[in-house]
């Protein structure tokens, strides 16, 4: 038999899609209230794989990732996906030019792999409370990210990979000043 084994902490990151760029002060602000302090931020990166938000958010929609000083339990994710909903929903009203300012996904990332929290089930999701779905969205093996079948385009594309490299070299980090890795 497997001897059962606490999960280690991991890193928390939202990913954030606007097309309104003056939203990210205010975004940032809130999520730091929720979540602590931001330790790493990503450039702009187009989202230009799909049109799928334009009537909702506007156009040109950009995306920014977010990665979090303070690591949290995997089993988290699902109260973290419900905040972030509700701050969509908080946010709303404060910019009104558009049905949808700001779509947040909170993930997180572990030494081998980076997972996002969904609303939406499908067979590649695995249902883990409230409503809340996660999947695995890109594994790192033979020192760099990988896609898988239902990985998202932009995510495949590897634009994003230097920053979650960077997000990993952090985390591992504080892994080893937390004495979880040799």
């Amino acid at each position: 038999m497997g001897k059962i084994r606490p999960a280690q902490p991991v890193k928390l990151f939202v990913a954030v899609l606007t097309s309104i760029p003056e939203s990210l002060a205010e975004v940032e602000q809130r999520l730091s209230t929720l979540f602590g302090s931001v330790d790493l931020r990503s450039e702009a990166f187009a989202f230009d794989s799909t049109h799928y938000y334009d009537r909702e958010m506007g156009s040109p929609i950009c995306r920014y990732f977010l990665g979090f000083s303070d690591l949290i339990g995997p089993e988290e994710i699902a109260a973290i996906k419900l905040k972030t909903n509700e701050l969509e929903a908080a946010l709303a009203p404060a910019f009104a030019a558009v049905k949808r300012p700001v779509n947040l996904d909170p993930g997180y990332l572990e030494q081998s792999k980076i997972v996002l929290a969904s609303t939406k089930n499908y067979y590649h999701r695995l249902y883990i409370s409230g409503g809340i779905y996660a999947e695995v969205t890109l594994h790192f093996e033979d020192g760099r990210w990988k896609s898988l079948p239902w990985t998202f385009p932009d995510f495949q594309s590897g634009r994003y990979d230097a920053f979650f490299t960077k997000l990993r070299k952090a985390y591992r980090s504080q892994l080893k000043s937390m004495c979880l890795l040799a």
